[in-house]
């Protein structure tokens, strides 16, 4: 199976503006997701999907391939799709899996990767898959910029929201309460499905894509990992993530001459 890694950026975020570029113990954000990706061993190759000047030109300064993409796009899922189908077109080889890497989770580590991709090796009806990490303080199950999710028996997806659920009155901490991680593995014919699938009106309200999947029938396979990781929505996040990536033993792993 031909897998691949896509990291959509773009500098225009409104919540913080530049974020790929923001710098993470010297080394650009989406730096640090590139070269940690790049040490997941289920992928065969990872590429940046940008629409902006400035990440190709940090792309190309530590040698990494991407992909420039239009500026239109309003989803992530949108550019990855792009990216795939010229990576396709580039290569003259059709990929299987294409794993969406968001641009804001620095911490990722490449058995999370490995991880999230398993599913569908093992299982060719699971059309796409989620990583899901426990909700460790009340502080995060509150926040709006942690999406959280709700599973049945088997790991399905049952709903998806910036609100606390399920309900945080009851919580005492004893209920395990999970957060998607953004690593998102897609079949590829499934990824190209999704995007001409009708937006829905839950996933207009909550703004979050992957109900779209769960309203058109279909399933999100989630997975859980163990792995505490925070991804960046505003500067604040960016300081508290630094702090927590100050011994992050994968830094001293990255090739010296691309950082």
């Amino acid at each position: 199976m031909k897998v691949i890694g896509i990291i959509p950026a773009r500098m225009g975020s409104s919540r913080f503006p530049g974020k790929p570029l923001a710098k993470i113990m010297g080394i650009p954000m989406v730096g640090h997701i590139y070269h940690r990706c790049k040490m997941a061993s289920v992928l065969n190759e990872v590429y940046l999907a940008t629409c902006d000047e400035e990440i190709m030109r940090y792309a190309e300064s530590i040698g990494a391939k991407a992909i420039m993409t239009s500026d239109k796009h309003e989803r992530a899922s949108d550019r990855v799709a792009e990216a795939m189908t010229k990576i396709e077109k580039e290569t003259g080889k059709k990929v299987d899996i294409v794993v969406m890497i968001q641009g804001d989770e620095p911490m990722v580590m490449p058995e999370m990767v490995n991880l999230a991709v398993q599913p569908m090796v093992k299982d060719r009806t699971i059309l796409v898959v989620n990583l899901m990490a426990p909700i460790r303080t009340r502080e995060e199950f509150l926040d709006p910029n942690c999406i959280k999710v709700v599973v049945d028996n088997n790991n399905d997806a049952l709903y998806f929201s910036r609100e606390p659920i399920p309900s945080g009155k009851k919580w005492s901490g004893e209920t395990p309460m999970f957060k998607q991680v953004c690593i998102i593995p897609f079949r590829r014919d499934f990824l190209l499905k999704f995007n001409r699938l009708e937006s829905t009106r839950l996933e207009k309200v909550e703004s979050i894509d992957m109900l779209r999947v769960l309203e058109h029938g279909y399933k999100v396979k989630m997975v859980l990992t163990d792995y505490e990781t925070y991804s960046v929505d505003t500067p604040e996040d960016l300081r508290s993530v630094e702090e927590r990536m100050k011994n992050d033993p994968l830094i001293s792993k990255y090739p010296k001459a691309q950082k």
